[in-house]
Order: structure tokens, then sequence, then C-alpha cells
């Protein structure tokens, strides 16, 4: 019977994370808006490895040529995107950097796409359910949990509700589900 080859770093693909939508174009030279997935975020500044994914599915590699503040806003300039018109046209687009070239986080941190699709279990080892997103409001982040029943619940991010989060081991422990709906 033959033998399955492991594979190692190298040889895995890269996972690619989506950190901005494209919302419209602005000016008349190629410059786009972008609606970024976290505010304040630096990541893009740096000139990461860039992919976009067009409103179609399709992917392609992209590089961003500059890229500014302005009112509140990051415009970008895409190369190969040279007029209002094709900027126009990378409306809905979504940017994707790897994940690999995210900034490291100091202990007990972690990225909302590290948690995402983390079981969910109490600490009697019950599984719960699986993460499927962090959301945030303005008194605190939950993650969104769907249930085996395909029901989901708002877990605050919370020392009263959340034991611990491995993103490495895929598991977020819960101290308990009282309180919750």
């Amino acid at each position: 019977m033959p033998r399955k080859r492991a594979t190692n770093e190298a040889e895995a693909p890269r996972r690619f994370v989506a950190v901005a939508e494209i919302a419209r174009a602005h000016g008349i030279q190629g410059e786009v808006r972008l609606k970024l997935y976290h505010e304040g975020s630096e990541l893009l500044g740096q000139r990461p490895t860039l992919k976009l994914r067009l409103p179609d599915g399709a992917e392609r590699a992209a590089d961003i040529t500059s890229i500014r503040s302005a009112n509140k806003a990051v415009l970008v300039r895409l190369a190969g995107v040279a007029d209002r018109d094709a900027a126009e046209a990378l409306r809905g687009a979504i940017l994707l950097v790897p994940r690999d070239e995210f900034p490291p986080l100091e202990e007990g941190e972690f990225y909302a796409c590290d948690v995402e699709g983390a079981r969910a279990e109490l600490g009697s080892g019950e599984v719960i359910g699986r993460v499927l997103t962090l959301a945030s409001y303005p008194s605190c982040e939950v993650l969104v949990v769907e249930r085996a029943d395909g029901s989901k619940i708002e877990v605050p991010l919370l020392d009263d509700f959340v034991e611990s989060v491995d993103t490495d081991a895929g598991v977020v422990r819960l101290v308990t589900l009282d309180g919750l709906t």
C-alpha cells in the first residue's frame, strides 16, 4: 500500500485572509477607497503580498503602489489601475493578505481569523459547537457559535464566559452558557 508523503510547510499552500473590500473609485487617477475589516490596521501600509478576489470570484495577484489616509478613509492605488473606469470595475473586490504576514501578537491575543472554525466546548469536554466568527459590539466582542442543530449563540469574550482560547489546537474552552440564549 503506498504511503502518503508528509507535507512540510514549504509545500503547504499559504492561507490568505480577507482584510478589506474596495468600496468605490476615488478621483480620476485610479485610486480606490477601502473598507477595512479591522479599522486602524496598518497592515496594508507595510505593503504585504496581496491577492485581489474580484466580484466574479476570480483571484489575481495585486500590488499597492500608494496608500494614504483621507477623511477617515484609506485610499490606495493598485498597479495596473490607471483611471476611474478601471478603479470602478474593482468595486466589491476583496483584498487578501497571507496570514503569515500578519504582525506578531502579544501573549493572550489572537486574530479573529485564527479562532473561526474552532471547536467550542465546556470545561467538562462537552462540545457546544463551532465558532463561526468574532463580532464586535460597542459593549464587548462576542464569539458567534453555531450549535449542532444549526442554532447560533453569542458568547461574550469575557472571563465569565470564556476560560481559554487555543488557536493552535482549534479549541475555545467556555466557562458556562448560563445566561446566554
